[in-house]
């Protein structure tokens, strides 16, 4: 497995993201873009899941869910939250923490307009982790919605939009079979990216 050395990572973390990013598109991998979510509540009890990045720009890294999720309730409560983008056939990780924040709402609209229709009524149906009497029940609903857009489009539910994680911090991880793991991690210093290396 390929070291990964200071001289060669670009100095801005996002270009070496983007950098990773195609080269896990370029080797097939299935789903380079799931990520795993970690939320805390506001007493600090954590979760994690696993979620698709729809965006990765100089603003941060966007996702998508329902806002009345229990994801959504605790990034509500403690706005602060990390990613993890696991590599496994390139042994590779990226970890990414920071603040959250929520899209603006004409940027969740034209990424609605882009799912496929099941999708969109998906998302309508669900109130993401409320709980249901039954399958049935989701189940009925959509019928329902289905029916009540026939021939029209289906617009983006009040419930469901996206979020923009803002990086304070990013670690890249490389695999070496002696389990002598490179690890570099970028912070901010005085509004600038600093690249240090971590013990395995």
């Amino acid at each position: 497995m390929r070291e990964l050395r200071k001289s060669e990572v670009d100095p801005h973390p996002l270009k070496q993201f983007r950098r990773w990013y195609a080269e896990a598109e370029a080797a097939g991998l299935k789903a380079p873009q799931a990520m795993a979510l970690a939320t805390s509540t506001a007493e600090g009890a954590p979760s994690v899941r696993m979620v698709l990045l729809k965006d990765a720009d100089e603003r941060g890294f966007v996702f998508f869910t329902g806002y009345v999720s229990r994801k959504a309730g605790e990034l509500e409560a403690n706005p602060r939250a990390a990613l993890l983008f696991h590599w496994d056939q390139l042994g590779r990780q990226v970890r990414i923490e920071g603040r959250v924040e929520r899209v603006a709402g004409q940027e969740s609209d034209a990424y609605f307009a882009t799912r496929p229709r099941g999708a969109q009524l998906a998302a309508t149906a669900s109130h993401q982790s409320a709980v249901l009497r039954d399958r049935a029940e989701i189940d009925q609903r959509f019928a329902e919605l289905d029916s009540e857009h026939a021939g029209s489009d289906v617009r983006r539910p009040e419930h469901w939009g996206g979020y923009r994680l803002v990086p304070e911090a990013y670690e890249f991880w490389q695999h070496r079979d002696d389990r002598m793991h490179d690890r570099l991690r970028y912070r901010r210093a005085n509004g600038d990216w600093v690249v240090e290396r971590l013990s395995p």
